[in-house]
């Protein structure tokens, strides 16, 4: 196999991995994103770029399902941190890499 060949393979199976992964978040058998999703939040005018799970706010001490920053920004300081629930994603940009040790992680601990 060729390099293009290979990279139009890769290319596919991440399309079909995106894809796939998308349609079961919508339907909440995959409740979390992986690391590096790009989102955009009901009422959002910022896509927001997840970099963590299962978030605790120091005010309240409520569990959030994620911690973001702002994207492109990124992390610039924790004032600038966004905790938010799966319910308040309006649309996804990008799912984060995922490979079997995410899923496992994913599948096994949160």
């Amino acid at each position: 196999m060729s390099g293009d060949e290979k990279m139009m393979t890769n290319q596919e199976d991440k399309v079909e991995i995106e894809a796939e992964v998308s349609e079961q978040a919508e339907k909440k058998d995959i409740p979390y994103l992986p690391i590096g999703s790009v989102v955009l939040l009901k009422e959002g005018k910022k896509r927001v770029m997840v970099y963590g799970r299962k978030m605790k706010s120091r005010d309240d001490n409520k569990e959030y399902d994620y911690i973001g920053c702002l994207y492109p920004e990124g992390y610039l300081s924790s004032d600038d941190v966004i905790l938010f629930d799966h319910n308040q994603i309006q649309l996804v940009y990008f799912i984060g890499f995922q490979d079997l040790e995410e899923i496992v992680y994913r599948t096994n601990k949160l």
